[in-house]
């Protein structure tokens, strides 16, 4: 007799169109167990960890074969039993008898260059065919979270003296201690704490890049176990893999605790900010302040003193390392709350799915769907270019009295009201999974507005949960490499989205308003004269709205007294109240030197303050300052990621030579020499600096205010040449009175 994968009844296209019910199992999963905090593959088996009501943990199985997709039956493996499934492309589903046989059938496979649909990870695996789904009905402080952070006599865990002073460790149970003493000793005894606290997540800051891989070296050193995990299994350095933040990607080598997840606030923080795009730096105690997190007598110790300090003022390296993990604690109630809640939709653990893009969540969702409905998986369409949505530029200079129009999550809006799907959903199981999705997100939205504190960061970070996937559906669309994904879906939603804001552009234009900016779903714009006011402009939104189709809204989103508009997408906003919001990488880039920054934001607020013709003499005075030396070396530094790039490319030859010794990940900051060398900010010689570099890359941060101060720009701000400005002796038509 054929073995099967499905237990449970299956589902078919009618049952979905019931999204209240259906769906709700096709987004979180068939399987209603509760609680489970944690998923490992033992013994053959699904092993399951789930928290009881009285903070203990018990052990659950259940059964959950490896399994393949293949468009072949020819090419499964000998040992497999093969199932056809309802559909083409990926119909065959193969069942292999044990989990150490799957990596074989793998690489088998790719070696062959067989078509195959397998996940490399076996929990993700194992979730997808179980329909269970980690933390269901948890909130994050109903996990037991354990924060850690190691210091060390050095930075190199293989040097015998570089050794861990002491382990700092918290969680959410009340727990904040150092462990000190001979490092053996501690590294035994953190152990043992982590088995007796029992945490489900295990969080630090540049925890994978640092005090995991650190502790595992210090262990192998001193023949200590590092079982941190539980059942007793030990530390080990998971499989390289990619970690994308927008559209930048990055290797990593994650660490593995079995039964436990582990959590690294540092890449989180990165995905948390990338579409603010606000903080400066990544290291934990900059973010701590730029977020409000930090500690009013928050002490900052120098690295390189550590072990020195560690001899002479043991207390307060202490009270240092305990503020770092108070921090990181605070910084992940945060930063983490999306990727923890979409941890009970995808089936993949918390660690996992916290290093994966939004599309492969959709993915997975998808295919757990599908597999359960005995349904075949599409080949990804190969991707085409299509236009995407609208942006547009009409005014640039000083503008006042700005209102900002926002339509609400215009391509998802537009993918249900039009019921814009992929073609090979064959299911049906796309649109009402983001009906279902933007339902329980306005549901959440409206318990987070009336909820009291821990409630209401639950349904808030619930909500923004549901808004990240929301958002990534139209993505998914376009995206190649996805099973679901329809270019041609993508196109339609975009060409419907420039057709709905182009309405909205003219009637504004109709009713007396004046277009600044346009950008795909948000138009900024200047009111009728009429319209005065907040309530006023409030009304002016709802009626420049009142005609669009059903399902579309447009709504209010901000008003602002001045707007110094520069090119598309970037631009800064003057509120009411005197807040100032730089957008876009011409006015603030965390590459940019710190005297470019101040003096792009000295320019803006001149030009806001209506005083752009003394935009020469700060300028001006900017170049004198370099010439004379007066501006900080500190000002000057350039901050630079260390890559495999440093190491790899010629162009970036002069960093390596400063980096050696440093790790991937790590940063350096430096400052151009006269001699045309890079040198270490700290290593720097007054006097050096080379001044006709700076004065020359200060005219291109000046150069890009040229289209909002206009034909003014060459007079205000005259070229350099060989670092010097050189007077015509022309009349200065701007000179300040």
């Amino acid at each position: 007799m054929q073995r099967t994968l499905f237990d449970e009844e299956t589902l078919e296209p009618t049952e979905l169109q019931s999204p209240a019910e259906t769906t709700s199992s096709v987004l979180f999963g068939w399987d209603p167990t509760e609680c489970v905090v944690a998923a490992e593959i033992a013994g053959g088996q699904l092993t399951l960890w789930r928290r009881r009501p009285d903070d203990t943990v018990e052990r659950l199985t259940r059964q959950a074969d490896p399994w393949l997709l293949l468009t072949n039956p020819q090419d499964a493996p000998k040992t497999a039993e093969v199932r056809r499934l309802e559909g083409e492309d990926f119909c065959y589903l193969a069942v292999l008898p044990r989990w150490d046989a799957d990596r074989h059938a793998r690489l088998d496979l790719q070696d062959r260059h067989a078509e195959h649909i397998a996940y490399s990870g076996p929990v993700r695996a194992a979730l997808t065919i179980s329909g269970v789904t980690l933390f269901k009905g948890m909130t994050m402080n109903d996990v037991r979270r354990m924060q850690v952070d190691i210091e060390t006599a050095g930075l190199d865990p293989e040097n015998p003296s570089d050794r861990i002073l002491l382990v700092a460790v918290g969680d959410n149970r009340g727990l904040q201690t150092t462990i000190e003493g001979p490092e053996p000793e501690i590294l035994r005894n953190f152990v043992a704490l982590v088995r007796e606290r029992d945490p489900d997540i295990i969080e630090g800051h540049n925890i994978h890049g640092f005090d995991l891989p650190y502790i595992a070296a210090r262990c192998r050193l001193h023949g200590v176990s590092p079982a941190l995990g539980r059942d007793g299994l030990e530390l080990e350095a998971g499989i390289r893999r990619s970690f994308s933040v927008g559209g930048i990607t990055r290797p990593i080598v994650p660490w593995h605790i079995p039964g436990r997840h582990v959590i690294d606030t540092f890449l989180a923080v990165q995905r948390f900010d990338w579409a603010r795009g606000t903080l400066k730096s990544y290291g934990l105690k900059e973010v701590a302040r730029e977020l409000g997190i930090a500690a009013e007598d928050r002490i900052e110790l120098p690295r390189a003193r550590m072990a020195e300090l560690y001899r002479t003022d043991r207390s307060r390296v202490v009270t240092y390392a305990l503020q770092d993990i108070a921090e990181t604690a605070r910084l992940a109630d945060l930063v983490t709350a999306t990727e923890f809640y979409q941890t009970q939709m995808v089936p993949d653990s918390y660690a996992s799915s916290a290093l994966s893009g939004t599309g492969e969540k959709i993915n997975a969702i998808f295919i757990r769907a599908y597999l359960h409905a005995g349904r075949a998986i599409p080949r990804p369409r190969p991707p085409r270019p299509y236009e995407g949505g609208y942006t547009s530029v009409a005014r640039t200079g000083v503008i006042h009295r700005i209102v900002k129009a926002d339509f609400e999550s215009l391509y998802p809006s537009i993918m249900l009201a039009y019921k814009v799907k992929p073609q090979m959903d064959t299911l049906g199981v796309f649109l009402p999974a983001l009906q279902e999705l933007t339902r329980r997100r306005l549901e959440a939205k409206a318990k987070a507005r009336s909820a009291e504190s821990a409630q209401r960061q639950y349904w808030d970070g619930l909500q923004n949960s549901f808004k990240v996937l929301i958002n990534s559906f139209y993505g998914y669309l376009g995206a190649p490499g996805f099973n679901f994904n329809d270019p041609d879906a993508a196109a339609t939603v975009t060409r419907i989205g420039r057709d709905l804001v182009r309405q909205v552009a003219n009637r504004l234009q109709q009713l007396g308003g004046s277009v600044i900016e346009i950008d795909t779903d948000g138009i900024y714009f200047v009111p009728p004269p009429e319209f005065e006011g907040e309530e006023a402009e409030r009304r002016f939104v709802e009626l420049l709205g009142s005609g669009l189709p059903d399902g579309i809204r447009l709504a209010f989103d901000g008003r602002y007294r001045t707007m110094v508009s520069v090119k598309t997408k970037n631009y800064v906003l003057l509120s009411y109240d005197g807040q100032k919001t730089f957008k876009g990488a011409s006015l603030r880039s965390r590459a940019d030197e710190p005297y470019g920054r101040k003096f792009l934001a000295q320019a803006v607020d001149l030009m806001m303050d209506g005083k752009t013709h003394q935009l020469r003499a700060l300028y001006l005075a900017t170049v004198r300052a370099l010439q004379e030396h007066r501006i900080p070396i500190e000002d000057l530094g350039r901050r630079e990621r260390i890559s495999e790039k440093t190491f790899s490319s010629t162009a970036r030859q002069r960093l390596a030579t400063l980096a050696e010794g440093l790790a991937i990940g790590d940063h350096i900051t430096v400052y151009e020499r006269s001699n045309g060398e890079l040198r270490r900010i700290e290593d720097y010689t007054p006097g050096d600096e080379d001044v006709r570099h700076y004065v020359d890359k200060l005219y291109k941060f000046a150069e890009r205010l040229r289209e909002a101060i206009g034909p003014a720009f060459d007079e205000l701000i005259p070229r350099p040449i060989g670092g010097q400005i050189v007077e015509t002796g022309q009349l200065d038509l701007f000179e300040d009175t």
